[in-house]
């Protein structure tokens, strides 16, 4: 078969696939979730694919046996169907045990070779993006105040009792987004009552901003969550970004506030359980 001429190689470094992302990412028809692809997918396993020493494609496993990233170039002769079957039905013994695959609605190669694998699929998260009229911060009518070293144990402490988010964890994140300045909080009466995240991209996506929002559990159900977004839409477009965000499936009350807010919602990241012959 074609992808026998295939030569499928562990990576321990990412830096071989920085054209090869570049070009995945514009292949997709939407912005592919922030945290999915710029938080879970740098800590997943890549494989580089070759094809006599040259390039032509990758894909990343999760510690759970999920693909996160699958793409092969279209100047690569190998087929693209064949290599996807042999991966997703656990015979390469390079990559080993994939059980499926999580893939946004807005990545058609990836989603297709999925499905055309599955035994099931579910959603599992909603992907906003754009609003569906202007939004400005007079109408959030809430001032976010950017978060400084000085509160970020308060804010870790905020997020883990909100969350139930690892303390060490969020040391690490939230120190970062202080640092970049994409970090807010919303107080009232001197306590700190909801954040607000407004994350930019570094490389690729770079023309939108990555929303995000956590509201303290006794103010909840107050509609302060749809000020915060509203705010943090506002942010990014006074950047002159495109605002993003996601929430999932399962979180209603999340799915709420961010439509009042007027974001959009086109696309979905499915869970795909590939079935096994």
């Amino acid at each position: 078969m074609a992808y026998t001429m295939l030569n499928i190689v562990k990576l321990d470094t990412l830096d071989t696939l920085h054209s090869l992302k570049a070009e995945y990412f514009a292949q997709t028809h939407a912005p592919l979730d922030g945290m999915w692809h710029f938080g879970f997918v740098p800590m997943s396993q890549h494989y580089a694919f070759y094809e006599s020493d040259v390039l032509v494609g990758f894909c990343c496993v999760n510690s759970d046996g999920y693909l996160l990233q699958y793409f092969l170039s279209p100047q690569a002769s190998t087929s693209a169907s064949d290599l996807f079957t042999l991966i997703a039905q656990q015979d390469s013994k390079v990559i080993g045990e994939v059980g499926g695959a999580f893939v946004c609605t807005c990545d058609p190669s990836f989603l297709s070779l999925s499905l055309d694998n599955a035994a099931s699929s579910s959603v599992n998260t909603l992907l906003y993006c754009g609003v569906k009229q202007s939004v400005n911060s007079e109408g959030a009518g809430i001032e976010l105040t950017l978060a400084t070293g000085d509160h970020l144990s308060l804010y870790v402490d905020f997020a883990a009792q909100a969350i139930g988010a690892p303390k060490e964890w969020l040391t690490s994140y939230y120190g970062n987004l202080i640092t970049r300045q994409e970090l807010f909080g919303y107080w009232q009466d001197g306590e700190l009552v909801a954040t607000g995240e407004r994350r930019k991209f570094d490389e690729f996506q770079t023309q939108y901003a990555d929303l995000g929002m956590i509201v303290s559990t006794h103010h909840r159900g107050q509609g302060i969550a749809t000020k915060v977004i509203k705010a943090l839409i506002a942010n990014a477009v006074a950047e002159q970004l495109i605002p993003m965000c996601s929430t999932e499936k399962t979180n209603i009350g999340a799915q709420r506030a961010i439509e009042k807010a007027g974001l959009v919602s086109k696309h979905r990241l499915l869970q795909v359980q590939f079935e096994t012959l």
